[in-house]
């Protein structure tokens, strides 16, 4: 498989000595968009929890560029956080500052740029996801939609390799989930950039995916993993088939 850029190998993660999820193998390809899915309480925001280095792993190991992001220190643990952005499920933006001032935060942690510069690239960063305009609004006084665009410029200041999305469209309507879809097709394409997202919504995950994982609480595992068209018409087992047809799971007698 060509040019892996996220390599877990024999994961175990969880809280305290509580696994989540088990013996876990599987690469992120540069350049494609990676979406993590499965059902409510599958483990899919801990894992990336566990990927963007929050936790450390109960066993085994997360690699980005081959370096392993629980262990790494100083100066290379700092060059691999720059390889990332991360856009958190709420959003996350502080209420009390501008849409522009959100953006400039990473640019003001991890740099030395002058006014100038950080006003000209939280704009532009702004710019990307069509937000230019708004740039001066606080996130009270913009949609929820524009608030996620937000928080995605923000992930992006740095100009990581790989953004991780959490649930992106958690909350939003069908069109505003649609141009978010778009969004993410279009910095994908465009960039280059390498997106995980987690997600449950099946027209998202149809519309933007490369490919997928499915997580499983009882097995505490991947269950099924391809492009979702695949696991859609040719499902391994009934668990992925109920999941990509809506399907409810049997009731007990």
């Amino acid at each position: 498989m060509s040019d892996p850029v996220i390599r877990a190998e024999h994961l175990t993660i969880g809280y305290g000595d509580q696994p989540v999820l088990r013996d876990l193998n599987f690469v992120v390809i540069r350049g494609e968009v990676f979406v993590i899915l499965g059902g409510s309480g599958s483990g899919k925001s801990t894992l990336l929890k566990h990927m963007i280095g929050l936790y450390p792993p109960l066993a085994g190991e997360i690699s980005i560029d081959g370096v392993d992001i629980a262990t790494a220190q100083g100066t290379a643990r700092d060059a691999l956080l720059r390889k990332i952005g991360v856009m958190y499920q709420s959003g996350a933006l502080f209420g009390s500052m501008t849409l522009a001032q959100n953006v400039r935060l990473p640019l003001e942690e991890f740099t030395s740029l002058p006014e100038e510069a950080l006003q000209l690239i939280a704009r532009m960063k702004l710019d990307l996801v069509g937000l230019e305009k708004f740039a001066d609004h606080l996130p009270s006084e913009v949609s929820g939609g524009m608030q996620k665009r937000a928080a995605i410029a923000r992930a992006m200041a740095l100009d990581p390799q790989i953004l991780f999305l959490d649930e992106p469209s958690a909350g939003l309507d069908p069109v505003t989930a649609a141009e978010l879809d778009a969004l993410i097709l279009r910095l994908n394409q465009a960039l280059g950039v390498t997106f995980v997202v987690v997600t449950h919504e099946l027209a998202s995950i149809f519309t933007i995916a490369s490919r997928v994982i499915m997580l499983d609480p009882n097995t505490k595992g991947i269950i099924a993993e391809g492009s979702p068209q695949r696991l859609r018409d040719e499902p391994p087992d009934e668990t992925v088939r109920r999941f990509f047809h809506r399907e409810p799971a049997p009731q007990p007698v």
